[in-house]
């Protein structure tokens, strides 16, 4: 369960406890009023039944008689006064400035009248008037203002960020990719804290594929001038006339081959980022590097360089032929092409983990350690190393390609000058037929 989710059950908690405190109190209201009017009928039938005592012996034994049983009864059970005619009370006890509900007159033997009366006396915390019992709308009401307290609470914490989301996808709709929401979320913690962040690195990773495009089209367009230019340059010439026809067909011919070269990697390229799939197939690997090998042995040769190729057994992988072979080969040719003369190219082959690791070194002049990641960018052209021809998209090819089928591709400096690269990619079989 998601810190959101933890977030919402704690502040439900505390309304679900605010609500219970609030009945809870209401209930213990209720009694309390009912508590006090069960003391005020206890209190009345204690007086009445004190009434009726002294009523029979004021009645049945006078004055006399009444004034002896209300002195034995002194400081005991419910106090009963007894009140003649000229208003004295019969043991001269102080008389309250008005009469209770429950005043009685009473005649005697003798012929006396009295009235006798009981002030009610509730327990030692006292009785102020009957407190009324709590509307039931109480509860009701407290629970709504609660629950409408938690879900406005709720929902502008919900909200404010889905707000924040909600202008931001409108922006990168509208092509603003440098729009970023992680700013905005403050100290959040939870999961639209984390689809802000997100979103972010979507734009971010938008806006470099963008940028990247953008790049890649201004490149392809200069790489695609120069050769045109000059195939209009030599038609030009050519259409003057004089003896140099034949060197200006030649020269338009190298241009085509030279467009025809580019407008294939560039294809090759294109079906790597969109990752369009071709026909898999099981490969030795083993076999098919040293075949390349021994292709690029024969131009390094050509160039005073040479190549040297380790690697032994059968190792088998699964998938497209075409572009596991570009993407050796891509690597091996380029490193033919950069190492300086009198050296030699190493190529290894060997397992490691449930993968071929491929190391190609050279003895060129390298490129600067911040540009290690850069050379496999299409149309990348070091700036420390020595002009080569190429267009600069067989690295990409080859990092692409790799990517492909799950592996992996790193250059590293070499001591004593030159680069190298490990290129790793899975073993594995054919997959097997479904049953």
């Amino acid at each position: 369960m998601g810190r959101l989710f933890w977030k919402s059950f704690l502040a439900l908690w505390l309304t679900l406890m605010l609500s219970v405190v609030a009945v809870g109190t209401a209930v213990w209201l209720y009694r309390g009023a009912d508590d006090d009017e069960a003391r005020r009928e206890v209190a009345t039938f204690r007086a009445n039944l004190s009434l009726d005592t002294v009523e029979s012996v004021l009645q049945h034994g006078g004055a006399p008689a009444a004034r002896q049983f209300l002195m034995r009864r002194a400081h005991r059970g419910t106090e009963v006064l007894v009140v003649d005619r000229q208003g004295r009370e019969l043991l001269d006890r102080p008389l309250p400035p008005s009469r209770p509900d429950n005043v009685r007159q009473i005649q005697t033997v003798d012929g006396e009248v009295f009235e006798i009366f009981a002030p009610l006396r509730l327990p030692p915390h006292g009785f102020s008037g009957r407190r009324p019992a709590p509307s039931p709308w109480l509860p009701v009401s407290t629970i709504l203002l609660a629950s409408v307290a938690f879900s406005a609470l709720l929902a502008g914490y919900v909200a404010k960020p889905i707000r924040h989301l909600k202008r931001a996808f409108d922006a990168a709709a509208g092509g603003q990719l440098d729009t970023r929401v992680a700013p905005l979320m403050g100290g959040r913690r939870d999961e639209i804290a984390d689809l802000g962040h997100d979103f972010d690195r979507m734009a971010a990773r938008l806006q470099a594929q963008i940028t990247a495009q953008r790049r890649l089209l201004h490149d392809v367009s200069h790489e695609l001038r120069s050769p045109l230019a000059r195939m209009q340059a030599a038609i030009g010439l050519g259409r003057q006339g004089g003896g140099n026809q034949e060197v200006m067909l030649e020269r338009i011919e190298r241009e085509s081959a030279r467009l025809d070269t580019l407008v294939g990697e560039l294809l090759t390229l294109s079906r790597l980022e969109a990752g369009a799939g071709g026909r898999d197939e099981q490969l030795e690997l083993v076999e098919l590097i040293a075949a390349i090998a021994d292709d690029a042995r024969f131009e390094a040769e050509a160039g005073g360089r040479g190549l040297d190729f380790s690697g032994t057994g059968e190792w088998w992988s699964w998938g497209q032929a075409e572009l596991i072979h570009r993407a050796f080969e891509n690597v091996i040719r380029n490193a033919v092409k950069y190492t300086a003369p009198g050296t030699q190219v190493e190529v290894c082959v060997t397992p490691s983990a449930g993968q071929l690791l491929v190391t190609v070194a050279d003895r060129g002049p390298g490129v600067p350690a911040d540009e290690l990641e850069s050379i496999f960018e299409p149309f990348h052209r070091s700036h420390g190393g020595n002009e080569a021809p190429g267009f600069g998209l067989g690295l990409a090819i080859a990092r692409r390609a790799l990517a492909a089928h799950g592996g992996q591709i790193h250059a590293r400096l070499r001591d004593g000058g030159g680069l190298l690269m490990e290129m790793r990619l899975p073993l594995r079989q054919r997959p097997s037929a479904a049953a």
